[in-house]
């Protein structure tokens, strides 16, 4: 590590960061448990991997799953509210094939998985993971229609 600075890593609380920042580790923390998932489905071929991890990681299937679990009322006040400061928050980049509606609730969705996994909550992680993939594996968000 020549000049790089050398970051030492401390407690933060999650509810001190923006929507976007906790969305940021949210992503990466849905992402890979779907990724394990479908490789221990004994899927391996990744080009089937990437096109069937879409039907749970787009922001389509997000915003879609992020819907199902406040009208089931599954989320915790706490996660509501983390849902909305990420849903709220402003964003720097443009939605990708989705529209802006579409890719604030998305973000939303990401913003609670990367507020449960800054507070350590792996159990709730794991929890509301295998609902998702539960509700996309039958078929349960199949009548949302997001652009």
């Amino acid at each position: 590590m020549n000049n790089a600075k050398k970051l030492i890593e401390s407690e933060i609380s999650p509810d001190t960061l923006n929507g976007q920042t906790l969305a940021y580790l949210g992503d990466a923390v849905y992402e890979l448990d779907i990724r394990r998932h479908l490789i221990k489905c004994g899927i391996v071929k990744p080009q089937v991997l990437q096109r069937r991890a879409t039907h749970y990681v787009s922001a389509k299937a997000q915003a879609a799953l992020i819907t199902k679990l406040q009208e089931d009322k599954l989320l915790s006040e706490g996660e509501l509210a983390t849902f909305r400061r990420g849903r709220n928050s402003k964003t720097y980049t443009k939605a990708k094939n989705t529209s802006l509606a579409t890719y604030q609730l998305s973000t939303g969705f990401e913003a609670v998985w990367g507020y449960l996994e800054l507070l350590g909550k792996r159990d709730r992680l794991e929890e509301l993971t295998t609902w998702c993939i539960k509700t996309v594996e039958e078929g349960g968000i199949d009548r949302y229609d997001f652009k």
